[in-house]
């Protein structure tokens, strides 16, 4: 049995992304250091990434454009035990409310178990957050319920449309700033069905910028102001952009990593362009090394372009 890769995750401290790999129920992670060397070759097939830390009992094989990465089985297993599937309104554990921001009018509601921290933020590839509330799960949902019809802003955001805008973002104050006055206008509505349950949690911006590779420090693409995954003095000549959609047996993805946000990675290839590849796309497979000489022959559209997602988030 080879280590399969089971994606991208953002630990709950402070810190930087790391790959994560199984082999049966054996797991370790890789953690992924920007400015250096990241490549690798898609061996074999693709295989289902199983559902809540088993592995998949039948081996089945999954579509290369899947972000879900799952057979229909483990995917309904995984769904099963899901906060987002309401399928668990007993949960003892603390959750907090949290606004999320991810570009231009882009904001959205959810809510995360406090144990997690700042992780699921991470996940969705959040630039700026605050959280609003801590409390009980049912009443952290009802909170969520609420803003989302008062506020007018989604529980969820397609990705494809994170990454789009990803393409050029302002600088921190202005994405603090709008963060500030949805937060103001959130905690106005007390006494209007926010739950009484849930304890209400002090204005607190909190920028991915540094941590996704982009602020001081970060991959020199244009600094504070130049966006995530934009086209700054860091993406290469022409501002050349594509996206990978999806691994095929000997494809190869490779250069030097610069960036990350979300499930994505960024890196800049030697032929001076820009390559983003979802490592929501690279679990199941099994990876062998490539060298950032290697370039990429996986299949690629411009960022845009319309990736295949199945996945929620």
């Amino acid at each position: 049995m080879e280590w399969q890769c089971t994606g991208l995750r953002w630990p709950e401290e402070r810190g930087g992304p790391v790959l994560g790999w199984r082999k049966g129920r054996e797991v370790r992670g890789s953690v992924l250091v920007y400015g250096s060397a990241f490549g690798f070759r898609a061996e074999g097939v693709r295989c289902c990434a199983g559902a809540r830390g088993n592995v998949c009992p039948v081996g089945a094989v999954v579509p290369a454009r899947s972000t879900g990465g799952r057979c229909p089985e483990c995917g309904r297993l995984d769904r099963a035990h899901s906060v987002a599937a309401d399928t668990i309104p007993d949960d003892p554990r603390t959750y907090r409310v949290y606004l999320a921001w991810f570009g231009p009018g882009m904001v959205k509601v959810g809510i995360t178990a406090e144990e997690r921290g700042a992780a699921r933020l991470r996940e969705q590839g959040a630039v700026v957050f605050s959280w609003l509330g801590r409390g009980p799960l049912m009443a952290a949902r009802r909170a969520e319920e609420l803003l989302r019809a008062a506020l007018g802003v989604p529980d969820r955001i397609p990705y494809a449309r994170k990454r789009a805008v990803r393409a050029q973002l302002p600088g921190a104050e202005e994405r603090a700033g709008e963060v500030a006055e949805l937060y103001g206008r959130a905690v106005a509505l007390d006494g209007g069905g926010w739950p009484e349950a849930l304890e209400r949690l002090p204005f607190e911006a909190v920028d991915h910028a540094e941590i996704f590779g982009i602020g001081a420090g970060g991959d020199g693409a244009g600094g504070d102001d130049a966006g995530i995954f934009g086209t700054g003095t860091g993406a290469g000549a022409g501002g050349v952009m594509r996206v990978v959609t999806g691994l095929v047996g000997g494809g190869v993805v490779a250069g030097r990593l610069v960036a990350a946000a979300g499930p994505d990675l960024r890196l800049e290839t030697g032929a001076g362009g820009v390559v983003v590849v979802d490592t929501r796309l690279m679990t199941g497979w099994a990876l062998a090394a490539a060298g950032p000489e290697a370039g990429v022959s996986a299949p690629t559209v411009g960022i845009g372009g319309g990736v295949s997602q199945d996945g929620l988030f």
